[in-house]
């Protein structure tokens, strides 16, 4: 195909510590025999967003574009793409890149190969920085791009490729997954909601363990939980010792991991996908005794959240998003820093994202 100049690129930027994100005119690579241009319908709205804004992790650079939960329609495709078309329905998450030929990359875990590239803030192979889903298009290797199931509406399944792979993962690689087995959600937030649906879906029996007796109704009646445990409760909690299989940890505040290896049966497994500021106390004893174990879990490999969007299509698995115009997204911002969205904001990038020719 003819060669394709860099495109210019609209979106919102921090262009600081500030928190605060503003219009922002960039480019975006042209498109390479291997890539997929896709216009963006909608970006979801991650709290790891909002660490990198903010720089709380001390990694950002400036300008950032934001966004790794991006779905879209192919544009344009390479000479050489093979598997996508003008048309199709696709998304982005949160990598673009990898090495290729690590371990990781070959047992198809990119998510953890030393040299990936994130979808924001990382340098390309260019030596420019990646910006992310918060802009009108997006360019991406194929390897790398996600087929959405048409049967899925698109603003809702925006947040699986980062929450829903966040999730599903370790449910998977840690064997949580079968019929039957008693598992344990800890917080019912943007990685617990969804958590719940993909447990139910695989057949488990799913208990939510939350601080709060308020999201009992919400956790059952309308996600669809067998059970729900106040861990607050001492009577609850004695009678649910030694009941479950596997506990996938998704709050980020700082809690007990005691209460929580005390609720898994021997060889239980508790997964920690959340990720607190502060460093965690672990107790080992329950570790010895009862060959219990504690492991943590960051998304999951491309081929992986292939298979987590098709069991999400086929089961309809969607987030419960709000969807909001992108000239909210900084109170957006500012209300997902007091938890305050049930339970993924969604940006409808399209039909609210609007170049400003005065930029």
């Amino acid at each position: 195909m003819e060669k394709v100049h860099q495109k210019e690129a609209f979106g919102l930027a921090a262009k600081d510590n500030s928190g605060v994100l503003s219009p922002f005119r960039f480019t975006r690579r042209e498109t390479g025999e291997k890539d997929v241009r896709f216009k963006v319908l909608f970006c979801g709205i991650c709290h790891s967003d909002l660490h990198m804004v903010k720089n709380e992790w001390g990694m950002s650079t400036y300008p950032l574009v934001p966004g790794h939960e991006i779905v879209g329609v192919v544009t344009e495709v390479g000479a050489k793409v093979t598997k996508f078309k003008t048309g199709e329905k696709v998304g982005v998450g949160c990598l673009v890149s990898s090495c290729g030929s690590c371990d990781s990359c070959t047992e198809g875990m990119e998510n953890y190969c030393p040299k990936s590239i994130q979808t924001y803030g990382f340098k390309y192979y260019d030596d420019t920085i990646t910006y992310g889903g918060y802009s009108d298009h997006m360019v991406c290797d194929e390897g790398f791009i996600i087929r959405i199931p048409d049967n899925l509406p698109l603003d809702a399944a925006a947040p699986l490729l980062c929450a829903g792979i966040t999730v599903y993962s370790p449910m998977k690689y840690h064997g949580l997954d079968k019929p039957g087995m008693h598992i344990g959600v800890v917080g019912l937030g943007g990685l617990g909601h969804v958590g719940v649906k993909f447990a139910k879906a695989m057949g488990t029996k799913v208990t939510v363990i939350s601080t709060s007796e308020r999201k009992r109704d919400e956790a059952i009646n309308r996600l669809g939980a067998d059970a729900f445990l106040v861990s607050r409760d001492p009577k609850q909690i004695k009678d649910a010792m030694g009941t479950m299989d596997g506990i996938i940890d998704t709050v980020s505040a700082t809690h007990s991991l005691l209460l929580l290896l005390g609720l898994l049966k021997h060889k239980g497994k508790l997964v920690m996908v959340g990720a607190p500021e502060k460093p965690l106390e672990l107790p080992v004893m329950p570790l010895i005794f009862e060959r219990k174990m504690v492991m943590g879990s960051m998304i999951g490999g491309i081929k992986e959240t292939q298979e987590m969007i098709d069991m999400a299509g086929k089961h309809n698995i969607t987030a419960d998003i709000e969807l909001i115009s992108a000239d909210y997204v900084n109170t957006a911002m500012e209300r997902l820093e007091k938890a305050d969205v049930r339970y993924r904001f969604v940006i409808d990038v399209a039909n609210t994202l609007k170049p400003n020719p005065n930029l």
